[in-house]
């Protein structure tokens, strides 16, 4: 079952549902002074809580994608702004690394992102690499830039430096 902005619509329904039969048997146990009155508005109110927050995730739902032939990479500047960067092993091939921006790009895509006068989301790759002991160096092996505003942004502008490659094999 996968997480859809449509199975949280349902969800959110069917929480609301149960919100107002909740309401219901508290005003119930409120008219009648039952001694567990208080423990409805609890979860009454709980209850709303849950389904705000269902509702909340129908409109976006928390999901990752996954590209085939993509390889982990780790988070290493994103500000929410419009520009990102992730850091991938030295070992990556360029159909790993163009593969790679694929998903890190529809991964760290959120409408809520603070575009600062920009349209496209940009998130650059990098590596370390030693050139000798003691010394580490910052390789930028491409980039991905996206729309800011198109969840499937099919017009992907993904270009890597086949230039800082040679360097990895130097190093």
């Amino acid at each position: 079952m996968s997480l859809t902005p449509a199975l949280f619509g349902q969800l959110a329904q069917g929480m609301g549902v149960f919100v107002l039969v909740c309401a219901l048997i508290t005003g119930l146990a409120m008219s009648q002074q039952w001694s567990w009155r208080y423990r409805m508005v609890g979860v009454t109110l709980f209850s709303v809580v849950l389904v705000v927050g269902l509702f909340s995730l129908s409109f976006e739902p928390i999901t990752r994608s996954s590209v085939q032939g993509s390889v982990p990479f780790k988070l290493v500047y994103d500000r929410f702004g419009s520009r990102a960067t992730i850091a991938v092993a030295p070992t990556i091939t360029h159909d790993e690394l163009e593969s790679t921006l694929k998903q890190a790009s529809s991964n760290l895509f959120s409408s809520g992102r603070n575009n600062q006068g920009d349209k496209q989301l940009t998130i650059y790759a990098r590596t370390i690499v030693h050139p000798r002991e003691g010394v580490s160096k910052p390789v930028y092996l491409g980039y991905v830039k996206r729309s800011l505003s198109l969840r499937d942004d099919r017009d992907l502008e993904i270009e890597i430096f086949d230039d800082k490659f040679a360097e990895l094999t130097q190093s």
